[in-house]
């Protein structure tokens, strides 16, 4: 078995993806692979499970959450959670890469929430000039659109 955290997950399509503690690419979760309630399943979640090459690349199966020392789970599920991809986000026509397109309104507004979070002491400034340069970086990588 192997441990990881879950990095996305879309309860909506049933998909998501899993990066492993010892590094490298991270691995896909389809819902049919999971060992535990599917509203569990949250960005964070530390879990266990096995790595199978599948069609597309690295497949987690039999992923279940990861237990400490003690036996109790190291991240504690929420039974009131559900993860999903938020209001608004839509994926590309035809993308099959699994990869949320924003709008670029959309990502500066996602952008600008974490850097609020993360930093709070950045002026205006400092926050408009991380955005251009962020929201730039996205279109580059067909992260956003216009």
């Amino acid at each position: 078995m192997v441990a990881g955290r879950v990095v996305r997950f879309d309860g909506l399509r049933g998909y998501g993806f899993i990066a492993p503690d010892h590094g490298g690419e991270d691995v896909f979760l389809h819902v049919n692979d999971l060992r535990i309630p599917e509203h569990q399943v949250r960005p964070g979640l530390a879990v266990e499970f096995t790595i199978e090459e599948g069609e597309r690349g690295l497949k987690a199966s039999d992923v279940r959450l990861a237990e400490g020392p003690d036996g109790r789970p190291r991240t504690p599920p929420s039974g009131a959670e559900r993860v999903s991809s938020p209001a608004g986000h839509r994926h590309a026509d035809g993308d099959d890469s699994l990869c949320d397109v924003l709008t670029a309104d959309e990502y500066l507004h996602e952008v600008t929430e974490i850097l609020l979070t993360a930093a709070p002491s950045l002026t205006g400034e400092q926050i408009l000039a991380v955005r251009r340069r962020l929201l730039q970086f996205g279109k580059d990588h067909g992260w956003t659109e216009d």
